[in-house]
């Protein structure tokens, strides 16, 4: 999941960049990417993969 929120993160930064789109100072290409990559290498981590699994015990 943190890894689809990073592709979609780079993309955008990508299109802002590519663009050359003026956004404020909080929402530019550089800040969208540091994002992407926070998420990226949460997910590389490990951080949210774990599912717990209830099933039955036999």
């Amino acid at each position: 999941m943190l890894a689809i929120v990073a592709a979609v993160l780079l993309f955008i930064a990508f299109l802002i960049n590519a663009a050359d789109i003026s956004t404020n100072d909080v929402f530019t290409s550089t800040n969208v990417m540091l994002l992407g990559l926070t998420a990226l290498s949460l997910h590389l981590a490990g951080v949210g993969t774990a599912w717990a699994s209830r099933g039955r015990r036999r």
